[in-house]
């Protein structure tokens, strides 16, 4: 849960009907955004690397909201550098999260879904999936991993009713924060993170006799 993609997300889906359950490492972070939202969600604590930390989260939110129809698995952790910059050791914290964590997540609330039959797994990606560049070397890595990862869990799930879909963003979010250190951009050059969450939400409102696996998403003025 973050100012950015996260903020997005729950905002969308609390106005489309959803009860929407904010999960972060740090409380005060959880606690003022759900605040903010009102009723309709609430925040939790939970460490996407550590495995019991994962499922006492999902479990107080089936507990104290209900079955959990939509998973957005927005967290994100990778070393930046080149080849020159990189110790082999410093990649696997990115795939800890990006890949791990997807699995931690997926597991965690995938005997629900199966129960029911339904349910959708977004999992937000990134172009460096499909391109690495030189400064790029574990983040690309460790969001191809996750690209791969989620194609596997969609091929998988999607026979028992389980969507799995991955958003591929290309560009640089409007956060507040990052538009204010990137100042000679115009407001063309962000990719817009109500529309992220928008194409997320439309996602899980699709006819399973044609469902999308992957979306990219990207501004339009963007060069891809």
């Amino acid at each position: 849960m973050g100012p950015g993609n996260g903020r997005a997300f729950a905002q969308r889906f609390v106005a489309g009907g959803y009860q929407v359950a904010l999960c972060a490492r740090r409380q005060e972070i959880v606690e003022a955004e759900a605040k903010a939202l009102g009723e309709a969600a609430a925040g939790y604590v939970v460490d996407a690397t550590d495995d019991r930390s994962m499922e006492d989260c999902f479990r107080a939110i089936e507990r104290e909201q209900g079955p959990i129809d939509t998973l957005i698995y927005n967290a994100g952790n990778a070393k930046w550098g080149t080849i020159d910059d990189i110790a082999p050791a410093e990649l696997l914290p990115g795939f800890d999260v990006n890949v791990a964590g997807l699995v931690r997540a997926t597991q965690s609330v995938l005997p629900g879904m199966r129960a029911r039959g339904t349910g959708n797994i977004i999992v937000v990606g990134a172009g460096a999936a499909l391109r690495g560049r030189p400064a790029t070397l574990g983040f690309a890595a460790a969001k191809a991993a996750q690209r791969s990862a989620a194609q596997s869990l969609a091929r998988q799930l999607g026979p028992e009713g389980i969507h799995v879909a991955l958003l591929i963003l290309d560009g640089v979010i409007d956060i507040e924060t990052t538009m204010a250190r990137m100042s000679d951009k115009p407001k063309e050059f962000f990719l817009a993170a109500a529309g992220i969450a928008d194409a997320a939400f439309t996602l899980t409102e699709q006819d399973k006799q044609a469902w999308t696996f992957e979306l990219d998403l990207r501004p339009y003025v963007e060069n891809w």
